[in-house]
């Protein structure tokens, strides 16, 4: 048995260098993804015009990746878990980045329409596939802070994506192509290299890395192999496992009414901030980032916070149910600066439920089951990206504005945060960090 301080020594050094080499190089993965899949809604600024677009076209147009992203998800999530991470994550950003390129050619609705599709299909699986990733990396102890990282990712390139792709737009004209034309381009490329470094980069398992020490994989693999083994659904279930298990639509009921944020108010953000500000579409897209500089510091502290005391219900549901009611209150306001401030503080607080929520579903699940559930989660979830542009887009028209529909996305997010309070006390609060298999407390516990 390993002494107790040897091996709280090994837990610090080990996370160390987990997280120095393998969370920079995933948030900047799903960076890229994040750009790729939602940098339409800065182009949308010119290409609708272009195009011809009404605000219910331009969501049809959005709402189509999810379709085939929706179908392909739970496929592609199982060729992950038998082909390795490293060959299938690679070759969904290879075949993404070519896509997300591609839209620069677009002609015309219907070519908008086919393009999304092929991008929802190119991309399915890699949210997914690299959740389940981390989830072979990290110990429960510490799973909500690295899933916090990892999705700061996704807040970052908004941060860092918005302003960007409104910069690309200041390039309409040069060598006669559009703007938006060269956004898609330009955000395209990057997907496509880094597919080819993952391939040399990302190691599949920790016994297969150079940069850590024997005892720490030794450490690592050992204290995983223990928490897999105690998981409600275990390693040696099979995937079909996921669908049969009431806690799982739970936790899908729950993500989607999270995604009404996250995909309802990110996919037509910069076009809401339009109507509110009536600035120039530079300043639109530097206003829209801001919303996601709060949500990155929210995810690390929420996460930070989860982990520490060993509670995940109020940490997933009362941001929640704050931000739906933020939301609500800035559709009421008359002052379009303090709408706008309670907006950007509603989304900060609606991403900071992400985190602490993965670390749940992975504390949940383990082996196949893990990867089916949640990629079935995640598919759930994208029914809203499916069917909530096209909704929010006919209300825009029909309306001239956008409340009606940020007050649907207000009441999913408070439904959304009573679940999630809920979901925390079923079935169990975070489990303290399981110990070695062979050592006294594991065989009483399994006693």
């Amino acid at each position: 048995m390993i002494h107790p301080s040897v091996d709280a020594g090994l837990h610090a050094s080990t996370l160390k260098r987990l997280n120095l080499k393998l969370i920079p190089f995933l948030m900047l993965l799903y960076m890229v993804a994040y750009i790729d899949k939602s940098n339409i809604s800065v182009a949308a600024l010119q290409m609708n015009a272009e195009l011809g677009l009404t605000a219910r076209m331009y969501g049809i147009g959005v709402g189509l990746f999810f379709l085939t992203y929706i179908l392909l998800e739970v496929p592609s999530s199982l060729v992950l878990t038998r082909v390795g991470a490293r060959r299938w994550i690679a070759r969904i950003m290879i075949t993404w980045g070519l896509v997300a390129a591609g839209m620069s050619l677009v002609q015309s609705a219907n070519q908008l329409y086919g393009m999304r599709l092929l991008l929802g299909a190119a991309e399915a699986g890699f949210t997914p596939g690299i959740i389940y990733y981390l989830s072979q990396w990290f110990p429960r102890s510490d799973r909500a802070k690295a899933m916090s990282f990892f999705y700061i990712g996704a807040a970052l390139a908004s941060v860092i994506g918005l302003p960007l792709s409104g910069a690309f737009l200041h390039l309409d004209g040069h060598w006669g192509v559009s703007g938006w034309r060269w956004l898609f381009l330009l955000e395209g490329i990057p997907a496509v290299v880094l597919g080819i470094v993952v391939l040399r980069y990302l190691p599949e398992t920790p016994d297969r890395t150079h940069w850590l020490q024997d005892d720490q994989k030794q450490w690592l693999s050992r204290t995983l192999a223990a928490e897999q083994a105690s998981s409600p659904i275990s390693r040696h279930a099979g995937w079909q496992s996921a669908f049969r298990s009431r806690q799982v639509w739970l936790l899908a009921l729950f993500w989607l009414l999270q995604a009404f944020g996250t995909i309802g108010i990110t996919l037509f953000l910069p076009l809401i901030v339009k109507s509110v500000s009536g600035q120039a579409s530079f300043t639109v897209s530097v206003l829209s980032a801001l919303p996601f500089l709060f949500a990155c510091v929210f995810m690390f502290f929420n996460g930070r916070h989860s982990d520490h005391k060993r509670e995940r219900g109020r940490h997933m549901g009362v941001p929640l149910m704050l931000a739906g009611v933020l939301l609500a209150l800035a559709v009421a306001s008359s002052n379009s600066w303090l709408a706008y401030g309670l907006l950007v503080v509603a989304v900060g607080l609606n991403w900071a439920a992400t985190p602490v929520f993965w670390a749940t579903t992975t504390e949940y699940l383990s082996g196949a089951a893990a990867a089916a559930s949640i990629a079935l989660i995640n598919s759930i979830a994208n029914i809203a990206g499916l069917g909530l542009p096209p909704v929010m887009g006919w209300i825009k028209d029909a309306t001239q504005s956008y409340d009606y529909a940020l007050l649907l996305v207000a009441g999913a997010l408070l439904a959304g945060g009573v679940l999630g309070v809920y979901l925390g006390h079923a079935p169990r609060q975070v489990p303290v960090q399981s110990p070695p298999p062979g050592s006294a407390t594991a065989t009483a516990r399994s006693q």
